[in-house]
Formats: structure tokens, sequence, C-alpha cells
């Protein structure tokens, strides 16, 4: 009689052994996530340091993934001294009016977005200049685009405390998207108008600004009805712009 009870027992250890190792093997698999999110996520923390001295460009993760793919693009740095100022100024007024006075996330438009969800709504877009700049440096376009901004609005707050606003816009017109595999203001002013970013006019920096949206589908050396109107509108908003482009200088 004994015998069959040993077995019965030899066989519940057997039976227990497997949920133990399971048991542990998740532990290890949580322990390895762990590491893996610190170290994806002390990597902007480290290159936002990295990025802060003039002399080192900036590539972003679209770049990366045209040299990945061999499809190459064209990107020409410049310093922001070398870009007209207008271009700038219009950049502002069409794509983040209050740039020069928040902390890398427009608390008043993300607020207007909560609204508007919770009301079944549709959202408008909140990002801001430096939420742009994180997501071309660091993260991803599609899919996953609302994880995304979870992991965008934190690093751009970071990313403006770090970085000095002038920094920021340097970056952003050198890192920018205007075409495919054309990146940066310098390699869209020769290939949209055949001048320098220096030499930009009011009403090219308009175009151009306007076109930042949907670089792709918008050509600002052959513009629509609709894109002359918006760039009719930021030409002159950009001609009064004053204090909101203030923190360039």
């Amino acid at each position: 009689m004994t015998e069959p009870i040993v077995e019965h027992e030899s066989e519940g250890l057997d039976m227990a052994r497997p949920r133990r190792l399971n048991r542990a093997g998740l532990k290890r698999l949580g322990r390895r996530c762990l590491v893996a999110a610190i170290v994806l996520a002390a990597i902007p923390v480290v290159l936002t340091f990295l990025y802060l001295p003039s002399f080192v460009h900036p590539i972003s993760t679209l770049m990366l993934k045209d040299l990945a793919t061999f499809s190459g693009y064209d990107r020409r740095w410049v310093s922001i001294d070398d870009v007209a100022p207008v271009l700038a100024h219009s950049v502002i007024m069409s794509e983040d009016g209050q740039f020069c006075f928040h902390r890398g996330v427009d608390l008043g438009e993300l607020r207007g977005v909560v609204d508007d969800a919770l009301a079944g709504e549709a959202t408008r877009g909140a990002s801001t200049i430096t939420m742009q700049t994180v997501k071309n440096l660091f993260l991803w376009s599609r899919p996953l685009g609302s994880v995304r901004k979870v992991v965008e609005l934190p690093l751009a707050i970071y990313f403006d405390a770090v970085m000095s606003k002038r920094r920021i816009m340097e970056i952003y017109l050198n890192i920018a998207e205007w075409g495919p595999g054309i990146y940066g203001i310098e390699a869209a002013a020769q290939h949209h108008f055949g001048v320098s970013a220096k030499q930009l006019s009011r009403r090219q920096a308009a175009l151009l600004a306007v076109s930042l949206p949907n670089p792709i589908a918008r050509n600002p050396a052959r513009p629509g009805p609709g894109l002359r109107r918006l760039a009719n509108l930021i030409e002159r908003r950009a001609g009064r712009s004053g204090a909101y482009v203030g923190c360039l200088d």
C-alpha cells in the first residue's frame, strides 16, 4: 500500500516543479523587461546632453530609417544664424504660437484636446515644436501613436528644461522633413526654391512653414489654392509676431 502513495507524492512533486520553474522564469523575464525599459529611457536622457553643443548635428529616426533601407536622404546642417529669421518666425506662428512661453508642452492646448475627447468630439493636434523635435529625434511616427504620446510628453518637458529655445529651434529646423528624402531647412530651400535658407523670402518661408504638417502631400514650390491661403495667413502673422518669437533673439 505504501508504493502507490509514494508514487502519487512523487507525481505531485513533479507537477509542482514546472509551476515553480514557470514563476521563476516569469520573474527573470520581468527583470529583463525592466532593465530594457530603463536602458531605453536612458538613451534620450543621455543623447539630450550630447546634443547640447552647437557643433553636434543630430539626425532623426526617419533619417536613420532611410539609411537602414538604403534610401538615402538630403540634409545639409545649417546654423540658425544662417537661416532667414522670417522662416523661424513663420514656423512658430504656423506650428506653435506659444513656443517661447510654454515649457515643452502647451497645457492650454492639451486641456482642450482632453476636453474634446471626453465630449466625444474630434480632437485637434496639440503637438508643440519641442514635442515634434523629441518625436523626430527619439521616437516613432506610426503605428501606436497614442502610446508614443505618453512617452513624448515627459520627454518634451525634460528636453525643454535642458535645451535653450534657440537650440531646440535649430535642431528642429535641421531635422524636420520637407519632402521625400528632404530633411532640414537648407536642403528644403535649395530643393524647392533654389536658394539658401538665409535667402528665403517672406512668401517662401510661409509656404515652407505651412507644408510641415504634411510634407509628402504639400509641395511649397507648387502650392494649391488651400496652401496659398494658409501661407497668406502665416505671412501676415509672421510679420507681426513680436514677442511670440522673442526667445530666438
